[in-house]
């Protein structure tokens, strides 16, 4: 957090996420691992779009993707302590999720921090956690903002982490968890109206995803 003080972009608290991330999955025994890297560009930026089925998705996702990521979150978590700092420092996106009006206008305050600090951006379209392991509706949000920004939207199946850790759960089940990198989006062919279509190809896309993997 000193660090990021002095060095602009959030860059420290990125490498400092991915370091811990792969600590925290490797003290936890939980076995990782992704496929379809080979599908991206390392010098681009992505909106990464994803499934959200337990707290280890987070951890799987810094772990696996070669890139400066931040998420997009309810401005609530601005508010605690150390961690709340390090992601406005880091300069993860912020939005008031029960104010319409005001989620627009900060998804155009993130569109014009994108361009001056190149970076990734990870978004749950699920807006929290699943109960239950099974997909939920999408919101928009975050999927506006990749075609606002003419940035490629990148599907990404989760899977595993519903078997490691349920939501509300203290013990972990030291399982298989596995990412899986979809094809980009090319946003360039889409405006603001095309927002439902978009974020439908997308979902399926996941659900696709998901249902390709199986444990060896």
């Amino acid at each position: 957090m000193i660090l990021s003080l002095f060095i602009p972009g959030g860059k420290p608290i990125a490498w400092v996420a991915k370091i811990w991330s792969k600590v925290i999955l490797f003290i936890s025994g939980v076995p990782y691992s992704v496929e379809g890297l080979e599908k991206l560009d390392p010098d681009k930026q992505y909106v990464f779009v994803s499934n959200h089925e337990s707290a280890f998705d987070i951890l799987l996702v810094l772990a696996c993707l070669p890139y400066r990521l931040v998420f997009i979150s309810k401005i609530e978590l601005r508010k605690i302590p150390f961690l709340g700092w390090a992601m406005v420092l880091g300069k993860h996106i912020f939005v008031k999720r029960k104010n319409h009006k005001a989620a627009l206008a900060s998804m155009e305050t993130a569109r014009e921090s994108l361009k001056k600090y190149p970076r990734s951006i990870v978004i749950f379209p699920e807006g929290t956690r699943s109960l239950d392991g099974h997909m939920k509706p999408f919101k928009k949000g975050g999927i506006i903002l990749g075609i606002k920004s003419n940035l490629p939207l990148v599907p990404m199946g989760i899977c595993g982490t519903f078997d490691v850790i349920k939501k509300g759960a203290f013990s972990i089940q030291p399982k298989p968890i596995h990412l899986i990198v979809g094809q980009p989006i090319d946003t360039s062919v889409y405006d603001y109206n095309d927002r439902n279509q978009v974020t439908e190809i997308l979902r399926n896309e996941i659900v696709n995803l998901k249902s390709s993997w199986t444990v060896e």
